[in-house]
């Protein structure tokens, strides 16, 4: 059975430590406490709307990013086959780490806010 904040977990866990950066660092950009983030990296708390954007800030890359992932681990575990809907190029440059300092939607213009 997939349960979906242990999903939501890994998924930031694994943005967290594809940046290099600690718990403590991002729990202090997040304005939450260590050891709250902690229990949502593995799975243990649920975390609120409010608290998973504070999350994605800190790690400075969008919530809707965050959402696909979690998206498709939950269609891959149902067993559904999901399709390619992303262009080659941009999820190729999604598994890279943009400069420092820069965030995702300035280091990526094609994730640039629309509208």
């Amino acid at each position: 059975m997939v349960v979906l904040r242990r999903e939501i977990g890994d998924v930031l866990r694994d943005a967290r430590q594809r940046q290099g950066r600690t718990l403590r660092e991002v729990s202090s950009a997040a304005r939450v406490s260590l050891g709250y983030l902690s229990e949502v990296e593995r799975g243990q708390k649920e975390a609120s709307s409010e608290l998973l954007g504070s999350i994605c800030d800190a790690l400075d890359i969008p919530l809707s990013l965050v959402l696909r992932e979690v998206s498709d681990r939950v269609a891959v575990a149902e067993g559904l086959l999901i399709p390619d809907t992303v262009p080659v190029e941009l999820a190729t440059s999604m598994r890279s780490v943009p400069e420092p300092g820069l965030g995702w939607a300035r280091a990526r213009g094609e994730l640039a806010p629309t509208g």
